[in-house]
């Protein structure tokens, strides 16, 4: 009886996965993994570290910012990847990444005459549900000044991470943990729904 009374008890599926990011958000391997996930994203991974850094920050709100630094710091490590992509391997593993991720070549030819003409199109564009990556390569594409570059990126990734995420979660984190705990899967759905729509953006729009 007391077997079965825990094995019901027990989260499964989605909420066991999120159950299990709440349990190790000040793991050892916790801030690593971010970082990793951030790298990754801004260069060739398809899913934004969001999906990680949001629930690691309603488990431990008093280091929201520092978490929200950290990954900011290290999308823009992993920009540095995508641009020199863009910038020296375009023809090889631009041109495939891309492919991979289905995204027109004409599309990317649009983002680069933007960076080209306007650098500062960087900002807007990185703070959006648009693939980061798609930002980092075209902009490597367009020979976008490699400084200015890391400026507008780092100015960017901060707005998202630190100041919407990290603001969010620190005047809404309670909440926010209340919400998630209720309403897990329609969150993560809604979560989804958001990634598609950025990458249809990124195509389309």
């Amino acid at each position: 009886m007391s077997i079965t009374s825990k094995s019901e008890g027990k989260p499964r599926g989605l909420r066991a996965l999120y159950a299990w990011m709440l349990e190790n958000a000040n793991g050892r391997h916790a801030w690593a993994a971010v970082a990793c996930f951030a790298f990754a994203e801004a260069s060739f991974f398809p899913i934004p570290p969001d999906v990680m850094l949001l629930p690691m920050m309603v488990a431990d709100r008093k280091n929201a910012f520092k978490l929200a630094a950290w990954c900011a710091f290290w999308s823009v490590m992993g920009g540095m990847l995508g641009y020199t992509i863009g910038h020296l391997f375009w023809e090889t593993a631009g041109v495939w990444l891309i492919g991979i991720l289905h995204i027109p070549l004409a599309k990317v030819e649009l983002y680069r005459q933007s960076f080209s003409a306007h650098a500062y199109m960087i900002m807007v564009q990185g703070a959006t549900p648009i693939p980061y990556k798609l930002v980092t390569i075209a902009s490597g594409l367009a020979g976008v000044p490699f400084l200015s570059f890391m400026f507008f990126s780092a100015i960017t990734r901060s707005f998202r991470f630190i100041v919407l995420e990290g603001l969010l979660v620190h005047f809404f984190g309670a909440q926010a943990k209340a919400m998630l705990d209720k309403y897990l899967e329609i969150a993560l759905v809604g979560f989804l729904i958001l990634v598609v729509l950025g990458v249809v953006a990124a195509i389309y729009l």
